[in-house]
């Protein structure tokens, strides 16, 4: 089951959170590559002091404890979010059911 999500989500090309149970460490924001048997080939890049590092490692799938993917964001901050008077006419969602008028 996990070997047919990772090869999902390396075909959808998003980037990944994987935990690796043996060395007790996340690999944050990878990106997944190839699967080829029970080896995962991952891409991501790190922050050393000053400079940013790119990585690629092979990971044994058994090694793999979790993999999350970030499913959306909100800005913080003074933006203020949109509400549905802000939303185009033709994205609307229309009422169900519209109140009887008596």
């Amino acid at each position: 089951m996990l070997h047919r999500k990772i090869y999902q989500l390396c075909c959808d090309g998003r980037e990944v959170w994987i935990f690796l149970r043996d060395q007790q460490r996340w690999i944050e924001r990878a990106r997944i590559l190839d699967i080829e048997g029970d080896l995962v080939t991952v891409r991501y890049e790190s922050e050393e002091e000053d400079e940013i590092c790119s990585w690629e490692e092979m990971i044994r799938l058994e090694s793999i404890g979790s993999v999350m993917q970030k499913l959306a964001t909100v800005p913080r901050g003074d933006s203020e979010p949109l509400v549905s008077d802000d939303c185009p006419e033709a994205e609307r969602i229309r009422d169900r059911h519209p109140e009887a008028n008596d």
